[in-house]
């Protein structure tokens, strides 16, 4: 088994309102193509047979935000600072480093969206928890 996630399905109160943050974001990290679904803002992956795995927002009047978090890998120290950057300009909310978190091998900013809902970039170095 070589992939071990498809997708993640994100709830938001507001589509209108989360729509520029995730638009920004997704794009800086990787999920290149825009499908347009009624209802959805999903960006996928593209890879040499077709789209890979995808991240998809839809709104939910409900939605209350709850202590998951969901991580991004980042290829090296600089890119979450890269990243990083982008997201404050996107509009992430109680922005947290980029910095080493829990020991010196784990570099990660910690955000999140309009809505409340907690993400995070990383990078780890082999070893590090």
């Amino acid at each position: 088994m070589s992939r071990r996630y498809d997708h993640i399905d994100l709830r938001v109160r507001s589509l209108a309102e989360a729509r520029p943050f995730y638009q920004a974001l997704l794009p800086a990290l990787g999920f290149t193509r825009q499908v347009e679904i009624e209802n959805w803002l999903q960006f996928e992956v593209e890879g040499p047979g077709g789209a890979t795995e995808f991240f998809g927002v839809t709104e939910s009047l409900q939605h209350v935000p709850n202590e998951s978090r969901i991580a991004f890998w980042a290829g090296s120290t600089a890119e979450v600072d890269r990243l990083a950057d982008r997201v404050v300009r996107a509009g992430a909310r109680n922005v947290e480093g980029p910095g080493y978190h829990e020991g010196p091998g784990y570099y990660a900013v910690f955000f999140e969206d309009p809505d409340g809902n907690r993400l995070e970039i990383c990078n780890r170095i082999e070893g590090a928890r």
